[in-house]
């Protein structure tokens, strides 16, 4: 049961609220005072506040911001006279959801009421999903609940307390950086400088001072000293971006540097020592790069002291809703005119887990932050999407996959794993859900994972 907070130092309105109120379904609290009201918010659950504007010791504005100071997204609604407008459009602009004159008709206010508490229940439901997320699906910014990022989640657990290099590999967009943020902060280097460098950003001479910085006079422009990269991570963590777009020549200093925790500056002669660790990232296949003779094989096995594999987004389907609840959360401040936006259709579900989200991770965020802007509804449609979107979902059969020799029952199987596996992501393993998207029977969808030995991730 909702509970409403009435405000009026006159007991007959507070009896006439009351009784309307209850009528509805709401549970109310009355006060007689602004500071009787602060101390039964701080005691209770409240979901929506009603005030008069007009009141001694503290007036509705004064009560308006002390509650806002304790929880800002609450709803206020002002009830004012005609001679205090002024007052109440004040306070709408200090954040009171709206205001209505009295005496008021009785089904106006129920009316405001009724859409100001929608809008609390969306709020509440994100800080549950946001709660829910947090507690169980996140480590730092990164979110999943796939075995796979459970994975990734146990091994940053595991090495963060250390010092040793860790290598990550994924394709861009993946979230490489906030793994490396995730290693550091939850390391004792924590306090201490977190220093990123994209290696594929700048050309080799610009990126040689750019991470062991210069002396002044070391080339033309270099008016003046200045500290690299190193110097400025000492005592935490150098995050090396794109770690394969390395040169031969500054891959043989990066290993000097990690071997003896010593280098100098372009145009210097001068040793400089640090004490930094070590994280770099990569959307290439760095093994197959060493082997290819692209990369220092000494310096690879230095960085790749412990390994992390961040899966694309096409292969954690069951992080996507997740993942879409998270950035709607995020972006709701895009909507300032708009109604809070709920959710996706069914429609958007189901091509979000059919599209392959080659930009993956950072791809699915600005799809939402602009079907955010520019949804005209609550709930997030196909139209909502980019244009092209769903044209670019390819939901024909990608033969040249299947191998030549394959028979048509093998091949009919091949197809029918993975329609099971799709459907059980989408349902979040819910198998009842699953069996109703595929048209069949619980019993029967049961019978086809057990022949295909499919993992079924338990619910909860």
């Amino acid at each position: 049961m909702e509970t409403i907070l009435v405000v009026d130092d006159e007991k007959n309105y507070l009896l006439v609220l009351s009784a309307l109120l209850e009528e509805e379904g709401y549970e109310v609290l009355t006060a007689l005072s602004g500071p009787e009201a602060i101390e039964i918010q701080k005691a209770s659950d409240i979901d929506l506040v009603l005030t008069d504007m007009k009141m001694p010791t503290m007036d509705g504005i004064d009560l308006l911001e002390r509650i806002k100071a304790c929880d800002p997204d609450v709803p206020v609604i002002i009830m004012t006279a005609h001679g205090t407008v002024d007052k109440a459009v004040e306070a709408m602009q200090k954040g009171a959801y709206t205001y209505i004159l009295k005496p008021f008709d009785n089904d106006r206010l129920i009316l405001y009421v009724q859409k100001a508490m929608a809008l609390f229940q969306v709020v509440k439901e994100n800080r549950r999903l946001r709660s829910v997320v947090e507690s169980q699906y996140r480590f730092g910014n990164i979110i999943g609940k796939s075995k796979a990022m459970r994975d990734v989640f146990d091994t940053i657990q595991k090495v963060a307390p250390s010092n040793a290099s860790v290598l990550i590999e994924g394709e861009s967009g993946t979230g490489k950086e906030l793994v490396a943020k995730a290693i550091h902060f939850n390391s004792p280097r924590r306090d201490l400088p977190f220093v990123a460098v994209n290696c594929s950003a700048l050309a080799e001479g610009l990126l040689e001072s750019e991470l062991f910085g210069h002396e002044k006079g070391a080339f033309t422009g270099a008016v003046a000293s200045k500290k690299g990269r190193f110097e400025l991570a000492h005592g935490g963590t150098l995050f090396l971006d794109e770690i394969g777009e390395l040169s031969a020549n500054l891959q043989v200093k990066l290993l000097r540097v990690l071997q003896e925790k010593v280098f100098e500056r372009v145009g210097g002669v001068r040793p400089i020592t640090v004490d930094i660790r070590v994280i770099a990232a990569t959307n290439k296949h760095l093994k197959e790069e060493m082997q290819a003779g692209r990369f220092r094989e000494d310096l690879y096995y230095r960085l790749d002291v412990v390994h992390i594999i961040i899966p694309p987004l096409r292969e954690r389907g069951e992080d996507i809703r997740l993942l879409v609840d998270h950035f709607i959360a995020k972006y709701a401040g895009e909507r300032k005119l708009s109604a809070p936006v709920k959710g996706v259709t069914q429609e958007v579900d189901r091509l979000f887990y059919e599209y392959t989200w080659p930009g993956n991770v950072r791809e699915l965020e600005n799809v939402i932050e602009r079907a955010m802007i520019l949804c005209p509804t609550d709930i997030i449609s196909d139209r909502d999407l980019p244009k092209g979107f769903r044209s670019s979902i390819d939901n024909a059969l990608h033969l040249d996959g299947i191998p030549a020799s394959a028979g048509l029952y093998e091949t009919l199987e091949m197809v029918e794993k993975q329609m099971i596996q799709r459907a059980l992501r989408m349902a979040d393993h819910v198998q009842a859900h699953a069996a109703d998207l595929l048209g069949i029977a619980k019993s029967g969808l049961s019978q086809k994972i057990k022949k295909y030995n499919l993992e079924v991730r338990p619910k909860g």
